[in-house]
């Protein structure tokens, strides 16, 4: 039996990007109960508005849909999902969830068996000197990966920003990742990744608005930085998937398992890089701690040794409380934690 219950987190502060601020992210957890051991999966749609191909009106009945087709003995496989990403990782991870044994296991990994992971501390949006405070207080937290949201703000007063950061921390002791959210103007995106070079950054997250396939090429050859594909990556057809890899060429591209469709479909991008030469790291897109989990043991089941992209479940007022820990630049599944499952089972519908 599939259910589902809504809850809308709430940030602790405004999440800033060149794209705009949230303040609230509705998300859905659809949970499958086992008839006979009564035990339950729980898994996490989060669709992200201007972002994911499923962030539209009718999200929530045609999620009622797909549950209402479940349960009246269809296959998954002959529901159309194609254009319901977030929908499909909610379903593989509360399967996975049930199938290990509805203790919030999804894959065989070590990360649950106390083995961190190295994760990017991100710097959002916000006036300059007050992203430099907080960086420098990742930092000293112990990250040695910063990443900045950037093109939103003045470019030179950015460029101050990473300069004074620079000037303080060498490249040896700190890498600096970028991300623009396609902010950059075509006429101005190269002319501007060269003014970084300066700065000795690890990468810049795609600087310029999906869908121009030549131009993003042409900035990939050209580009000083190396260059990692997100929102380009999104609605991609599974047969466009290797074409798209070999004529942009990237440096990186950046996994979302909520925006991609799941485990399966991440997979498939991943081996399609590999097979190209081309790098990668996983990347959760604001979910709660119920979505952050999996994709925690799905990059622990996939060895990565690189900073991953990892939410730390520390932007909501009202996230799910779990064993999920932040400590010195590392993501961290503490065994003396518990999940509060009773958060979502007293969420309305």
């Amino acid at each position: 039996m599939f259910t589902y219950k809504k809850h809308i987190l709430e940030f602790n502060k405004p999440a800033t990007t060149s794209r705009g601020s949230l303040q609230t992210h509705t998300v859905y957890y659809i949970i499958k109960t086992d008839p006979v051991t009564k035990k339950i999966g729980i898994g996490e749609a989060a669709p992200l508005k201007g972002l994911s191909i499923d962030a539209v009106d009718n999200f929530e009945d045609y999620l009622q849909f797909v549950l209402n087709q479940l349960n009246n003995g269809f296959n998954q496989e002959d529901i159309d999902l194609e254009n319901w990403p977030s929908i499909v990782f909610a379903l593989e991870t509360a399967l996975a969830d049930l199938n290990f044994g509805g203790e919030r296991k999804i894959f065989e990994n070590n990360f649950i068996t106390n083995q961190p992971i190295a994760i990017n501390g991100l710097v959002w949006m916000n006036k300059v000197d007050e992203m430099f405070v907080e960086a420098v207080q990742k930092i000293e937290a112990g990250f040695n990966c910063i990443k900045f949201k950037i093109g939103a703000l003045d470019f030179d007063e950015e460029c101050r920003l990473l300069e004074k950061i620079r000037n303080r921390y060498n490249p040896f002791k700190l890498e600096i990742r970028t991300d623009a959210n396609g902010a950059f103007a075509n006429d101005d995106a190269l002319e501007k990744l060269n003014e970084l070079k300066r700065f000795e950054l690890h990468s810049i997250e795609q600087p310029i608005q999906a869908k121009q396939l030549d131009f993003m090429q042409e900035i990939c050859a050209k580009s000083p930085i190396a260059v990692a594909l997100d929102e380009e990556l999104i609605g991609v057809k599974e047969n466009d998937i290797k074409p798209l890899l070999q004529l942009i060429k990237p440096a990186y591209i950046i996994i979302k398992p909520t925006l991609l469709g799941g485990f399966e479909k991440s997979n498939f991008w991943i081996n399609k890089a590999n097979e190209l030469g081309i790098n990668w790291w996983l990347t959760s897109a604001l979910e709660s701690n119920i979505g952050l989990n999996a994709i925690a043991q799905f990059c622990s089941s996939l060895n990565t040794q690189i900073p991953q992209g990892l939410g730390t479940g520390s932007l909501y007022k009202n996230n799910i409380e779990s064993p999920l820990t932040v400590s010195k630049g590392f993501i961290h599944y503490d065994l003396n934690k518990k999940w509060d499952l009773e958060q979502i089972s007293h969420l309305n519908l």
